[in-house]
C-alpha cells in the first residue's frame, strides 16, 4: 500500500481508487478542475500532470520512490502546482496529453505520463512516463528533472510560447479533415492481410516481438477473414502464461515473446473483449480448450469483478504486497507440498515445473507439454491425467485464494462494461449456459439504471457518485452490446434505448462537416484539442464502432440519416484506412458491412419453432432477430415485419428486403441466393 502520513491532501475526496491511492502523498495534489488550473495561471507556476491508473506497476512504483518521498515532494510543491489525474476516469485528458507526449517525445507514451504544462493554455512544453528517484536506466533522476524544468520555464518563456503554439496547431489539425474523393473500395482488408502475415510470429503467433499484446480487434478481424493466424494465436495465448490457468483471465499482455511471462494486471476491457474472440471462435473452431478458456473466463470475471449490484469493476493491481506478480507466483516446493505425489508429476510436466524457473527464481504457470504427451511420458490415460490435473488445480487455486490478493478497482465505467456485457453474452450464447446470459443482463440493467442520467450517460460510478458526462466510446459500445443481445434475446425496450443513445451520438459527436466521431461532446469541457478516436488501442476505435452500429441500426430501421454517418465516416477516414489498415481493423469491419451488407432476417413468431428457425438462420455474418408475434409498435421499418399466424420471416440485404417467407426450406434457398 501506499504511504502513510498524518495528513490528507485533496485526493481524499475523490472516488477514483488510483486518487485516492494518493491522498496522503506529501505532495500537494489537486484533482484535474478549476481550483488547480486558476491557481497555477495567478501564481504563473508551471503545471506538473500526473495521469496513471489504480493498477499500474510503474505507477506503483514511482508514488513509492518520489511521491512518498518528502525531498521529492517539498520541490513539486515549491515549483509547481501538481495534478493527479486517473486516467480512465478522464480519457479524454489521456489523449490530449498522450498525443501530445508523441509530439514532443517522436516516441509512444504509456503511464504514469508525467507533463509539464504552461499555465496560461495548459499547453506541454515537456512530457515523460517513468523517471525514478535516482538516475538509472538511462533516465534522469525526477528531482533533477523537476528542477532543470522550473528553471527552463524560468528563463525561456518566450521559446516555450513558440514551441507551444506549433504544438497546439499539429494537436488541433483534424485527420478526418480531408475526406476520399475516390469510391472506396476492399483493397485496404487485403492489404491488412498481406502486412498481418509480414508481422506474424509463426512460431508463437501473434504479431511482431517482445512485448507482446493480444490485440483483440486485430483477431477479430483475422477471425473474421477465415485466417488461421488468428486461430492459432489464440490457442497460443491460451497455453501460455498471459493467460490465469488457476481462475481463468488475461493478463494485460506479455513481456517476452512466446506469451509466457505477464504484466500481471488484469483489465476488465481486455478480458471482455477476449472473451467475445474466444467465444467467436469457439463457435467455428473444433479446438476444445476455447470453450474451456471461454467459460473459466467467463466464470472469472463473474466471481471477481461484477458487483453485487450487476456491473462490473475495473480491474486487479498488478501488484500485491508492493510486489508484481507475487500472488501468481509459485516455488515448485510449495506446489509439491501442496498436491498429491501423483497430482504434482503432472503439474511438474504440465506447467513445466522440471525446467528452470521463468519468473525471479519462481514459477509462473503456463502450459510446457500438451496433457496427452504428459500422460504418455507418465504412462497413464488422458482421462486420470485430467482428472489429477483438475484436482490439483482446484488444490492450488484455493491455496492461492488464501494469500494477500492485489487491490481492485472498483469504479465502475460504462464503455469497458458494455465491451464485457458483450463478450458474456456470446460466451452465454455458444455455451448454452443462461447464468452467463444473466450476468450481461444484470450489467445492461446497471447501466441504464444508474449510469444513464437526464438524457445522457455518465462515464462512471462508484460510491453512489456519478464521473463525468459520457465520451463517444460510452455511447457507441453499449450500442453494439445492446444490438447484440438482441440477437439473443429480443426486447423493444433494448432497441428503443440504443436508438435514444444513437440520436445522441448524432447530437452530441458526430462532425457533419468532415464526418467521423469526435471523442468529446459538444457540450464537454474544451481541451488543447477535440480528438477523434481512429485508431484501435487498447479499446477498439470509436469510430469503428460507430459505423458499425450506425450501419446494423440503419439497415434494420430503413434509417437513412444512420447509413449517411457511417458512409462519410468511412470516407472521412479512408486515407488513414488505406495507407495504415491494421491499426484501423474495426474499421475494416465496418468497411466490409457497408461494401457488403450482412443479411439481416426477421423471424416473427414464438415457442420452438422460431427457435428452430432462429438456431438454423445463425451464421457467422448473419444478423438474426426472433421477435415475437406479442411485440407490438415495432419502430421503424420493423412495423412492416408483421406476424402471422405460423412463423415466419424476413430477409434483408442492405435496404432490400424479400417478401415474407413462411416456409424453413424456402428461406434456405432464399439464404443460399445472397
Amino acid at each position: 500500500m501506499m504511504y502513510h502520513s498524518r495528513k490528507l491532501n485533496r485526493l481524499s475526496t475523490e472516488t477514483s481508487p488510483y486518487l485516492q491511492q494518493h491522498a496522503r502523498n506529501p505532495v500537494d495534489w489537486y484533482p484535474w478542475g478549476k481550483e488547480a488550473l486558476v491557481k497555477a495561471k495567478n501564481e504563473n507556476k508551471p503545471i506538473l500532470l500526473s495521469i496513471g491508473y489504480s493498477a499500474c506497476h510503474w505507477c506503483h512504483v514511482m508514488a513509492r520512490e518520489s511521491f512518498e518521498d518528502e525531498e521529492t515532494a517539498r520541490l513539486m510543491n515549491q515549483l509547481f502546482v501538481n495534478i493527479k489525474v486517473d486516467k480512465e476516469e478522464r480519457p479524454d485528458l489521456d489523449k490530449v496529453y498522450q498525443t501530445a507526449h508523441y509530439l514532443l517525445n517522436h516516441r509512444g507514451g504509456g503511464w504514469p505520463l508525467t507533463v509539464f504544462l504552461a499555465p496560461d493554455d495548459q499547453a506541454p512544453f515537456f512530457s515523460g512516463t517513468y523517471f525514478p528517484k535516482e538516475a538509472q536506466y538511462q533516465l534522469p533522476a525526477f528531482k533533477d528533472v523537476l528542477k532543470t524544468i522550473a528553471e527552463v520555464y524560468r528563463t525561456q518563456a518566450q521559446e516555450i510560447q513558440q514551441q507551444n503554439n506549433k504544438l497546439i496547431t499539429i494537436l488541433q489539425h483534424d485527420p478526418c479533415s480531408v475526406a476520399a474523393t475516390e469510391k472506396i473500395n476492399n483493397q485496404p482488408w487485403q492489404y491488412a492481410l498481406e502486412l498481418l502475415q509480414q508481422q506474424y510470429d509463426a512460431t508463437y503467433g501473434g504479431f511482431g516481438g517482445a512485448p507482446k499484446f493480444p490485440q483483440p480487434a486485430i483477431l477479430e478481424f483475422l477471425l473474421a477473414n477465415h485466417s488461421l493466424m488468428g486461430i492459432d494465436t489464440l490457442l497460443h495465448m491460451a497455453n501460455g502464461g498471459i493467460y490465469d490457468h488457476l481462475s481463468g483471465g488475461f493478463f494485460r499482455y506479455s513481456v517476452d515473446k512466446a506469451w509466457q511471462i505477464p504484466h500481471f494486471e488484469k483489465m476488465l476491457y481486455d478480458n471482455g473483449q477476449l472473451l467475445y474472440v474466444y467465444a467467436l471462435a469457439a463457435q467455428y473452431y473444433p479446438e476444445a480448450c476455447l470453450k474451456d478458456v471461454t467459460r473459466a473466463t467467463a466464470r472469472w470475471a463473474m466471481a471477481m469483478m461484477q458487483s453485487p449490484e450487476g456491473g462490473y469493476f475495473s480491474s486487479l493491481d498488478a501488484d500485491s504486497e508492493r510486489k508484481e506478480g507475487k500472488f501468481y507466483i509459485w516455488r515448485s516446493s510449495e506446489v509439491e507440498t501442496l498436491l498429491s505425489a501423483e497430482e504434482y508429476k503432472v503439474v511438474q510436466h504440465y506447467f513445466g515445473l522440471n525446467k528452470p524457473a521463468n519468473f525471479e527464481q519462481q514459477w509462473h504457470f503456463y502450459i510446457a507439454q500438451p496433457l496427452d504427451a504428459v500422460a504418455k511420458e507418465l504412462g497413464l490415460s488422458t482421462t486420470h491425467t485430467q482428472a489429477l490435473l483438475e484436482s490439483a488445480q482446484g488444490k492450488l487455486l484455493m491455496a492461492r485464494n488464501k494469500r494477500i490478493p492485489p487491490n481492485r478497482d472498483n469504479k465502475i465505467l460504462t464503455a469497458w462494461n458494455a465491451l464485457m456485457i458483450k463478450g458474456m453474452l456470446a460466451a452465454g450464447h455458444v455455451l448454452h449456459e443462461p447464468d452467463l446470459l444473466s450476468s450481461a443482463q444484470r450489467a445492461t440493467a446497471f447501466i441504464r439504471n444508474k449510469l444513464w442520467k437526464n438524457g445522457g450517460l455518465v462515464t462512471s460510478f462508484k460510491d453512489d457518485r456519478s464521473g463525468t458526462a459520457g465520451y463517444l466510446d460510452d455511447y457507441v459500445f453499449f450500442i453494439d452490446a445492446l444490438l447484440f443481445s438482441l440477437q439473443i434475446t429480443w426486447r423493444t425496450d433494448y432497441l428503443l434505448f440504443a436508438i435514444e443513445l444513437a440520436e445522441v451520438v448524432l447530437d452530441e459527436f458526430y462532425d457533419s462537416e468532415h464526418g467521423g466521431f469526435f471523442f468529446t461532446a459538444k457540450n464537454q469541457e474544451q481541451l488543447l484539442c477535440r480528438p477523434k478516436a481512429v485508431i484501435d488501442e487498447a479499446l477498439p476505435s470509436g469510430n469503428g464502432v460507430a459505423v458499425r452500429v450506425l450501419l446494423i441500426l440503419g439497415y434494420l430501421l430503413a434509417e437513412s440519416r444512420y447509413l449517411q454517418a457511417a458512409e462519410k465516416t468511412l470516407y472521412a477516414t479512408w486515407p488513414l484506412l488505406s495507407q495504415f489498415p491494421i491499426s484501423h481493423s474495426i474499421l475494416l469491419l465496418g468497411l466490409r458491412d457497408y461494401l457488403d451488407p450482412p443479411p439481416i432476417i426477421i423471424i416473427r413468431g414464438s415457442g420452438s419453432e422460431s427457435q428452430q428457425w432462429q438456431a438454423r438462420c445463425q451464421s457467422e455474418r448473419n444478423l438474426v432477430f426472433c421477435i415475437t408475434e406479442e411485440e407490438k409498435n415495432l419502430p421503424g421499418a420493423l412495423a412492416a415485419k408483421v406476424a402471422q399466424e405460423k412463423v415466419c420471416a424476413y430477409l434483408c440485404h442492405g435496404l432490400q428486403c424479400s417478401a415474407r417467407i413462411d416456409d424453413m426450406e424456402q428461406l434456405e434457398k432464399v439464404k443460399s441466393v445472397h
